[in-house]
């Protein structure tokens, strides 16, 4: 499904900065795949790099058996609405708008029929449990809501891959668990590929695998089994290391 080789990014200047160094990262359709590392480990770099956002410096990335970055503008503007779903930190929520014509502007951008958009916007916002705030604007609504219609207007256009960017970050403890039960939800019904970038272990942990990058550079991957709040420690464990001297660090898979 999401095919990374060989990937680097270096940002040109007056110094150079080389972001990501041979990345190498294959997610398979239906996988929740976590992405962690300190801040400045160029986790974000991936994730734009993915998104196509950004370019890559060398290697290749292929979504769907497509290279996305070998498109032309128009071609790339359709694959992203077609194939890609985002959820960010912020929300990006159109404060003008309702929270259902938040949901439907991808279809809106599709040219879909307004009868079409607001059936596909209910049947989602049933699903998601936003069903009673669709009328309302995004100021009157709290946090973990409208994360939830970030994450509905993402879902609407059944996207193949959903690439979510620190989407608890705003979020308090129990707003955070929601939408990670949810994404966790639409990743097990729907078989939606995803990846996390995420700082927040207890997020972490509802993904299948969590792979750890530092210095640009892939560190080691460790598999969630059957027991999250194991995997949870894992996950804290291998943080601690993360932040420890060199000499602490080795690329284990566990």
């Amino acid at each position: 499904m999401l095919y990374v080789n060989q990937v680097s990014k270096i940002y040109e200047g007056k110094i150079t900065y080389r972001a990501l160094t041979d990345i190498d990262l294959t997610i398979e359709t239906g996988e929740f795949v976590g992405i962690m590392g300190p801040s400045g480990s160029g986790k974000t770099t991936l994730l734009n790099l993915i998104a196509t956002i950004d370019e890559p410096t060398t290697g290749k990335i292929l979504i769907n058996e497509k290279n996305p970055h070998q498109l032309k503008r128009d071609e790339l503007a359709k694959f992203r609405r077609r194939e890609l779903g985002f959820v960010f930190q912020d929300f990006n929520l159109l404060h003008t708008l309702t929270v259902e014509e938040n949901i439907v502007l991808p279809l809106t951008l599709e040219g879909k029929k307004v009868e079409e958009m607001k059936q596909k916007a209910r049947d989602i916002a049933e699903k998601l449990g936003i069903s009673e705030i669709m009328n309302k604007r995004t100021y009157e609504i709290s946090g973990g809501q409208a994360q939830r219609a970030a994450v509905a207007r993402a879902m609407i256009h059944n996207p193949k891959l959903l690439l979510a960017d620190e989407p608890t970050g705003n979020l308090d403890s129990k707003s955070s668990k929601d939408v990670m039960e949810m994404l966790e939800y639409i990743n097990n019904k729907e078989r939606t590929t995803m990846m996390l970038v995420t700082h927040d272990p207890q997020a972490a942990s509802y993904c299948n695998r969590v792979v750890f990058i530092r210095d640009g550079k892939f560190y080691s991957e460790i598999h969630r089994g059957n027991n999250r709040q194991a995997f949870f420690q894992k996950i804290i464990d291998t943080l601690s290391l993360l932040g420890g001297d060199a000499h602490d660090l080795s690329s284990i898979r566990v």
